[in-house]
């Protein structure tokens, strides 16, 4: 077996990370929506906002761009209407199949013809 080699690890400048930390706190945007979007693990991002909260990062200064946040709010309401949009398709599965079961079992009771009582 082969040994995995040595670990590299990235150097982030401050900057980087107050920047992250900001979008991550933007309203309807998760952590793990930020963290892909800049190619970070979310543990990564979560240990950076817990720095931001004790000082070790400052994030006053930080410039979060205006596109980069409408796209993250975007993304997130995109993931929602497609988790709706999977729950309804497997309602409307279970629906056809229902109906085309029944619909079996009321046409074999349908073929004898009894005769009306007067």
């Amino acid at each position: 077996m082969a040994s995995p080699g040595p670990r590299t690890t990235c150097r982030y400048s401050k900057e980087f990370k107050a920047t992250a930390v900001r979008l991550s706190r933007l309203s309807g945007v998760s952590v793990k929506d930020v963290a892909e979007s800049l190619y970070i693990h979310p543990f990564m991002l979560s240990l950076w906002r817990k720095q931001a909260r004790e000082g070790v990062i400052v994030t006053k200064g930080a410039v979060v761009d205006e596109a980069v946040a409408a796209e993250l709010k975007e993304l997130r309401r995109m993931k929602r209407a497609y988790e709706q949009l999977k729950l309804e398709h497997d309602l409307l599965k279970k629906a056809i199949a229902f109906t085309s079961a029944r619909r079996t079992t009321s046409s074999l009771s349908s073929t004898t013809t009894k005769k009306p009582i007067r």
